[in-house]
């Protein structure tokens, strides 16, 4: 009998109620901490963007102060980048991925709770600022540098919420590291299965942890650097020391590399739910897997497409544009096997189908508006316009948190043994669908008549734009309302899963080992039923 077979779900949460959710070591129930911590803090970060596209509704700087504008684009990005998607990734790989690779459990389940709950903490010094204001604290304000930190700015700044900051995203990037590196022990060391049978999520996650074991370190050497400087006098990033040049670099080198830390599981996302709503089997598994890894590899050769406008040398903005357009052709081969999956498959459109689809459409309109920034006489048009602006959200909302929609919906059932309400789920795809349409695609129209990025006020003629992205943007945040609504309904009392093949995937041997751990479980936790009993009559997914 394997490990997959074993009576493997064991509660390891041996304490009621709140207590057991702080001692657990269940990787099951680190898993729902994650995601519950992701989406919070992402909600808070939607919720600085709403603050400020409100206060681009006017030309001038009449709803917040330009400052309180810089202050809130710096936290949005923080926020939605190191303590959104992240954690939300890494809750969902915790609770499938074991059950995937046929482990028991995470390789170190403590190390597995510690990686957590140093979240919490990294988040209080990330958003100090944000808890300052709140509490009334005048000597600590959010950092209004952007959240690339370039300096002379951040060095020069006398802001204690900035130093704070640095020293929560310092600690987030442990936390980040602990949890690669359990996952890809387990995936290593505790799968059953063979390479050539291994799930493509598992294999995104196992690329993932290693992007991250390599890039992180870099980030947090240069914020260490860059709290020296601004504490005790050095000159990392000092005109007379290395320059401020050279933070770009070592922050750069660090921040493409995150990009796909970001976009890779969402990529491994959509291969696994593709097939399993297409009747068909994943078209080309191994090239999907090669580019996954073809992708970890080159984005660590691209960074210096960030700096084409920082005069570098032109044969070295060559090298580069040359490479970033060469780490567009594994992505391609993951759209091209994700529609030749769908090709003649019997597709049914469920909700996470509908939002796999959306996924592929933003992103190949993120993917190829980013083609025409790797080319550097375009890049130097539009580096530093909306265009950019709306280019890189098309692929980080419209691909990435399509695809983590996309995974909520299918393991709902898994995470909270109930179903959701499928109407207010295809409500909140649509009114998502046309709000980031009309607010990302109206970005890049505004970046190609030329408006700069990054400015509280600007020209009267393109007040219309601005307030079209608003209009938008809003939409998207009432579409996350309807989605909270759902979850936290549905999870309270929603329909109870009293199959675990909630989505017909058996037929198609689409059951793939998650759900038959699953399966297991309900069956060790049913009651003895009537033996006429009619499986037709149970609640499922099939409509939804």
């Amino acid at each position: 009998m394997t490990r997959e077979e074993s009576p493997t779900d064991v509660d390891r949460r041996t304490l009621p109620g709140a207590f057991g959710w702080l001692t657990t070591l269940d990787h099951r129930d680190i898993g729902v901490l994650y995601v519950v911590f992701g989406v919070a803090a992402g909600l808070l970060g939607g919720l600085d963007a709403l603050l400020l596209r409100t206060g681009l509704l006017t030309p001038a700087a009449d709803v917040w102060e330009a400052g309180t504008y810089d202050e809130l684009f710096t936290t949005h990005g923080l926020t939605m980048l190191f303590l959104f998607v992240t954690p939300v990734t890494f809750g969902l790989a915790n609770r499938v991925v074991p059950s995937l690779v046929g482990a028991r459990e995470m390789a170190f389940p403590r190390l597995n709770a510690v990686a957590f709950w140093l979240l919490p903490p990294a988040f209080l010094l990330v958003r100090a600022g944000t808890v300052a204001d709140v509490f009334g604290v005048g000597s600590i304000t959010p950092p209004a540098t952007g959240w690339t930190f370039y300096p002379p700015l951040s060095t020069v700044s006398t802001n204690v919420g900035l130093d704070c900051t640095l020293l929560g995203l310092h600690l987030s990037g442990v936390a980040t590291m602990l949890g690669a590196a359990n996952l890809a022990v387990t995936v290593v060391a505790e799968r059953e299965v063979g390479w050539h049978r291994l799930d493509v999520f598992s294999w995104t996650m196992l690329a993932t942890s290693g992007l991250v074991l390599v890039a992180f370190p870099v980030l947090g050497t240069a914020l260490v650097c860059l709290l020296a400087d601004r504490n005790l006098g050095t000159t990392f990033f000092a005109v007379e020391g290395g320059g401020p040049l050279l933070w770009q670099h070592l922050f750069w080198f660090f921040g493409h590399p995150e990009v796909y830390i970001l976009a890779l599981p969402p990529m491994g996302i959509l291969s696994h739910l593709i097939p399993k709503f297409s009747g068909r089997e994943l078209f080309g598994y191994e090239y999907i897997v090669y580019s996954t890894l073809a992708i970890a590899v080159l984005s660590f050769g691209v960074w210096a497409h960030h700096m084409f406008t920082t005069g570098i040398d032109p044969r070295i903005r060559a090298s580069f544009m040359a490479v970033t357009l060469a780490i567009a052709l594994p992505s391609a081969v993951k759209v091209f096997n994700w529609l030749a999956t769908m090709w003649g498959g019997n597709i049914r459109l469920t909700v996470p189908m509908l939002f796999c689809v959306g996924a592929i459409g933003n992103f190949v309109l993120g993917g190829v508006t980013g083609v025409f920034l790797a080319a550097v006489p375009v890049d130097l048009v539009y580096h530093g316009t909306y265009y950019v602006v709306g280019h890189f959200h098309l692929v980080l909302v419209g691909m990435v948190v399509f695809a983590l929609f996309a995974a909520c919906y299918f393991w709902f059932p898994l995470f909270t043994g109930r179903l959701f309400d499928p109407t207010l789920a295809r409500a909140h795809f649509w009114l998502t669908t046309v709000g980031v349409a009309v607010t990302f695609l109206t970005m890049l129209a505004l970046g190609a008549a030329g408006l700069p990025r990054r400015m509280a006020t600007y020209p009267v003629r393109f007040a219309g734009f601005h307030q079209v992205i608003t209009l938008g943007a809003f939409l998207i945040g009432f579409a996350q309302v309807l989605w909270v609504w759902n979850v936290v309904a549905s999870w309270r009392a929603g329909p109870v899963v009293e199959s675990a093949d909630v989505w017909d995937l058996r037929e198609n041997g689409g059951l793939t080992r998650e759900w038959r751990a699953f399966e297991r479980r309900l069956a060790a936790e049913a009651p003895d039923t009537d033996a006429e009993d009619d499986p037709a009559d149970r609640p499922t997914h099939r409509d939804r």
